[in-house]
């Protein structure tokens, strides 16, 4: 595949149990779910804090991870009883803190802006610490002759074993895998669309939080140590930069060490691996694998905005099909409406989905106060965790907020309020019971979310100021091209009108639809960093082979959503999942074929 000349620019909330299911996007749950158990010594435990010193200054390995999020669990895990010595080094500890949290801060200079600090958690278990939950297959991996630079090495085929294990690990093993989607079928029905212009794609809910769900696993594997509190400073190489020979850690309070390792991962995130490649450049000038300027580039995220709304005497016509409910299957599912493959090869555009969203314009004061009457008879967490949850919230792209104030009265006084209320209390109930929504509405508002066509001069790179640890903080120069523009139109157009066709309603369009993108941009990040280390057998178009193995060095690898070469629609965790998974096997394979030549050359 032909690479283009590159620019010269430098510069859910999702409860665990089964039967409550609903989505937010990434970190709305963080008061819900703690990480408060506290780690021990180094020499006792194998998840260790590096902060208590107990570690030694020089480490010596098998393999070596960077990042405790789904990617590097999912790695770990493959290496569980085998003989193998696995560290896995994790910035954050089990609680998140603003502290550690600092350290992902940076500067934002494009159009959209993105704030490289908010959407993703530096805290064991990663991101998905806080993840809605939703898993479905990337859609798109074959090239496309409108879209420059798209298409993956492998096809979904290849990948398929591999997304069996990943709905395992993701605890979806009741999910029917077809290619490119899961067969499940919804507990209610998705509307019947024009196929050659918007389909239902069926998506799985995972119950799995990965720092909480394997952790005792991790605990108690002997070939396996998570070191906390530790963040890589450098992978240093050898004198052409073919080899990492060792990792430099340290943590916030000062302590120091370096790990010599077989193998080596970066497991991230889609903006920290390509930061961390770049900070490696005091053997190779420009930063570990970029032999060819391509660190950073690529960079995208599913953007998202409200494209219109619909008005309608009959919202729950187009909603209530929607909605993240649990399935009767064990497994719960739920349909996302998406813009069919025929429709964008016919127009030429990309891909997208879109939910709909009744809005309440009046609420009556009964229901007010019997929602602050139950908000207040839930707990409030206020501890340090639960405060970032909330300042990290990624739920700015027009979708309605699900976080509210603390109530403003004592319980009595609510209590009251409720009780006269009872009338609307009573007419809301009898709506629920005829299937409509519990407050009156006649308008739905259409949230898009949208593929993002790769784009070189979209990228990441280091800015001039200096974090905690001395260390150059990140750049993002977030652009969309006139392929995101066109799609972003035509999308709107499309699933306006089909969605106002079955509800019997009439939509209007969002003025920032009518630009040409050149203006400062409505749509925000859904917290999908992709792309930045992307895969491609060539080397002068990726930073990867398909293996993840960084091009022109021979022990680095690269996992998570930063290889993904082209973005789809979908959640990317599980193909994040899948794609860790096949790495391991390929790492493993590694290791033993080293080893089997180390006690070959003992023996002679």
């Amino acid at each position: 595949m032909a690479c283009p000349p590159l620019s010269c620019h430098t510069s859910n909330k999702r409860q665990v149990r089964r039967g409550a299911v609903t989505h937010v996007a990434l970190a709305d749950i963080a008061g819900n779910r703690r990480f408060s158990q506290k780690t021990t010594p180094w020499d006792n435990h194998l998840i260790s804090d590096f902060r208590a010193g107990a570690c030694p200054q020089q480490v010596d390995a098998d393999l070596c991870i960077f990042g405790a999020g789904a990617a590097g669990l999912a790695i770990a895990r493959e290496f569980l009883g085998t003989t193998q010595q696995v560290y896995v080094i994790e910035s954050g500890g089990m609680e998140a803190t603003e502290r550690n949290q600092s350290l992902y801060e940076g500067v934002s200079i494009g159009n959209p802006t993105l704030d490289p600090a908010t959407g993703r958690l530096r805290v064991f278990g990663g991101s998905c610490s806080l993840w809605g939950g939703g898993c479905v297959p990337v859609e798109g991996m074959e090239a496309r002759e409108w879209m420059a630079n798209s298409g993956w090495p492998f096809s979904h085929a290849e990948l398929q074993p591999y997304y069996l294990q990943a709905c395992t690990f993701c605890g979806i093993d009741g999910a029917d895998l077809a290619e490119g989607g899961f067969l499940n079928q919804p507990r209610i029905a998705p509307l019947p669309f024009d196929p050659k212009v918007l389909t239902n794609h069926t998506c799985m809910v995972s119950p799995v939080l990965p720092g909480t769900t394997y952790r005792q696993e991790l605990e108690q594997a002997p070939n396996i140590r998570v070191l906390l509190h530790a963040n890589l400073l450098e992978l240093e190489a050898n004198d052409d930069g073919s080899s990492v020979t060792a990792a430099r850690i340290t943590s916030l309070d000062g302590q120091t060490a370096r790990i010599r390792a077989r193998q080596y991962v970066l497991a991230c995130g889609g903006i920290e691996n390509a930061r961390l490649l770049l900070l490696s450049d005091s053997v190779v000038p420009n930063g570990l694998g970029n032999q060819n300027d391509l660190v950073g580039r690529y960079f995208m995220d599913h953007p998202s905005g409200k494209l219109g709304t619909i008005r309608t005497d009959t919202p729950e016509t187009l909603t209530r099909p929607y909605n993240w409910i649990p399935s009767s299957s064990d497994v719960p599912s739920h349909p996302e409406i998406c813009l069919s493959p025929q429709a964008q090869r016919e127009h030429r555009v990309l891909g997208a989905r879109v939910r709909a969203f009744a809005v309440e314009e009046v609420v009556p004061s009964g229901i007010q106060a019997l929602r602050e009457f139950r908000a207040a008879l839930k707990p409030h967490p206020q501890d340090e965790s639960a405060e970032l949850a909330r300042r990290l919230s990624t739920r700015n792209n027009g979708e309605q907020s699900i976080f509210h104030p603390p109530p403003s009265e004592p319980l009595p006084r609510l209590a009251l309020r409720t009780a006269r209320g009872s009338a609307d209390i009573v007419t809301a109930l009898i709506r629920k019971m005829a299937r409509r929504s519990t407050v009156a509405s006649t308008r739905v508002d259409l949230i898009g979310f949208f593929e993002q066509a790769p784009n070189p001069d979209s990228r990441i790179t280091l800015g001039d100021e200096l974090d905690a640890l001395g260390q150059r903080k990140v750049c993002v120069d977030w652009r969309l091209t006139e392929l995101d523009h066109r799609t972003h139109r035509t999308a709107a157009a499309l699933f306006g009108e089909e969605l106002a066709k079955v509800c019997g309603g009439v939509f209007t369009m969002e003025p920032w639809l009518e630009g040409d993108g050149s203006q400062p941009s409505p749509l925000a990040g859904t917290a999908h960093h992709l792309g930045t280390t992307r895969m491609d057998d060539d080397p002068k178009c990726g930073v990867v082979d398909r293996h993840c193995r960084v091009h022109g060095v021979d022990n680095l690898h690269i996992a998570g959503s930063s290889v993904f070469p082209a973005a789809g629609w979908a959640f990317p965790t599980l193909t994040i999942v899948a794609l860790a998974i096949r790495l391991a096997e390929r790492l493993q394979s590694a290791l033993a074929t080293s080893a089997q030549a180390e006690r070959a050359k003992v023996n002679a």
